[in-house]
């Protein structure tokens, strides 16, 4: 199954189902702010924390946004940074994270979703946000509006050390 794919599957799992059901996909914890999952499929154990704005500009038009840090170790893949804005970002402006004086760009952006391709400013990231208490993420939707989703920081160490135990 494509990682788009696996991506939007957990955002309606997590969105829709407070209690799930599904044998694929299992709740691991709630650290404060900051969830904790993991997910069995074709291409193996996949776990991520993820978090939920807690703030959102414009307010009026709520989306369903996320951020996420997720292992896939049956890919080789660790601390992977993922974010979705809950619309299709345009290819004109860089989706941002930013923490304090510390920014990141997200230069992959497809389906909704946008990444750092880098693993080197992953774990940069990574460490950023172990250390501080939000983290801000900057996009602009196809119509060339920008958002901001301001996500809280708290929970995330613990989050992302449970997660990286399952999968790391």
């Amino acid at each position: 199954m494509p990682i788009i794919k696996i991506f939007i599957f957990i955002i309606f799992i997590s969105t829709f189902v407070s209690h799930t059901n599904a044998q694929e996909l299992k709740k691991m914890g709630t650290h404060k702010d900051w969830e904790t999952y993991i997910m069995n499929n074709d291409a193996g154990k996949i776990c991520f924390a993820q978090s939920k704005p807690v703030l959102q500009s414009p307010k009026a038009n709520p989306r369903e946004a996320r951020l996420f840090v997720s292992f896939r170790p049956g890919e080789k893949i660790s601390n992977e940074i993922s974010v979705t804005s809950g619309y299709e970002f345009n290819s004109k402006n860089s989706v941002i994270a930013q923490s304090g004086k510390n920014k990141y760009k997200l230069d992959l952006v497809q389906e909704g979703f946008a990444w750092i391709t880098s693993n080197k400013l992953e774990v940069k990231m990574i460490k950023t946000m172990k250390r501080g208490s939000r983290i801000m993420i900057t996009g602009h939707n196809l119509n060339g509006s920008q958002t901001k989703d301001h996500y809280s920081l708290l929970g995330f160490t613990k989050a992302y050390n449970a997660t990286k135990a399952n999968c790391g």
